[in-house]
């Protein structure tokens, strides 16, 4: 049955929603600590938004909308606002059918160097046939908080470059010509790669060789040598760091903290790794960094990427 009105009002449940990457609840689930409630990856904690690393989507400010129908359900939206995007778990076709009823919202991947979307973008989930959760605000312009991108599957010389072209997209910001970037842990190459297709000057870091096509690139200078006995005072000032290294928390910890206290980095980008039980401790001790931020990209698996930012006019921006 289709009705004129709603039979209910959306109510605010006081509820923050964090949805997890897949694979990983149990990590956002220990750095939440208070859920109220959970949803398949869709975690709840009540009050506003605190900091949480291993959510790939924040939704703001959770509605409950008791709905009779489908199509209920969807002018409930509508009237909330144009674009939605939903997490369903269960309920497929269900969700569908709504769908099918909301302004279509696309989700393609996007070339690399295109902009992240601008429009609002939110959140809904049939928690069961008639009752909905939803969030008109979400910390992420992305589909379920979903960075998806076009992938070069011809001249990266591994994958891991699809983490910068993830950050760069995300941050709106990324290396350019002019800049220096110091790449830690380089080999076989895959962000030199990235850094110098932007036109930034590279200096790569790294005891074993990196892949030829990327030694060839204009701009890209190689030092083989260990990251971590490396002296700051040898590099001299770089616009960015960036590490990508297999090693330890703390270890990387105590080599970010010896670069930060060198004073020659501008910005900082970082994969934190980790290898077997996550570091949940040295986690909050880069989280801990004045002006950080800690976050789970699209294409980071087991691991954090941390950001240091700095603006033209030394402030801070993360």
């Amino acid at each position: 049955m289709i009705h004129d009105a709603l039979s209910s009002p959306p109510q605010p449940t006081g509820w923050t929603g964090y949805l997890a990457p897949e694979g990983f609840e149990a990590e956002l689930r220990h750095e939440l600590g208070d859920i109220v409630a959970e949803h398949g990856r869709l975690l709840f904690s009540p009050g506003p938004a605190k900091p949480a690393a291993w959510a790939q989507n924040v939704w703001h400010d959770v509605l409950r909308i008791p709905v009779a129908s489908i199509g209920e359900g969807a002018r409930a939206l509508k009237a909330i606002q144009r674009n939605w995007w939903p997490y369903a778990p269960g309920l497929h076709r269900r969700t569908a059918l709504m769908v099918d009823k909301l302004p279509k919202v696309s989700a393609k991947p996007l070339e690399f160097g295109q902009k992240a979307p601008s429009a609002p973008l939110g959140s809904f989930t049939l928690l069961d046939e008639h009752t909905l959760l939803a969030a008109p605000v979400c910390s992420s312009p992305f589909a379920n908080g979903e960075c998806q991108l076009i992938e070069d599957r011809v001249n990266p010389p591994s994958r891991a470059y699809l983490k910068l072209w993830d950050a760069f997209t995300v941050l709106g910001r990324a290396p350019g010509p002019g800049e220096t970037c110091l790449d830690l842990g380089a080999c076989p190459g895959g962000w030199s790669w990235v850094l110098a297709s932007l036109g930034a000057s590279v200096i790569a870091i790294d005891k074993a060789p990196l892949d030829p096509r990327v030694v060839a690139m204009p701009g890209v200078s190689i030092r083989q040598e260990s990251a971590f006995g490396l002296d700051p005072a040898s590099i001299g000032p770089v616009d960015w760091l960036f590490s990508d290294i297999i090693c330890y928390p703390e270890r990387l910890y105590r080599l970010v903290r010896n670069w930060q206290d060198s004073g020659l980095v501008r910005n900082f980008l970082c994969t934190i790794k980790f290898q077997g039980e996550t570091d949940h401790a040295t986690a909050a001790a880069f989280a801990a960094i004045p002006g950080s931020k800690l976050m789970h990209l699209s294409h980071n698996k087991h691991e954090l990427t941390w950001l240091l930012l700095k603006d033209q006019n030394e402030g801070n921006v993360a």
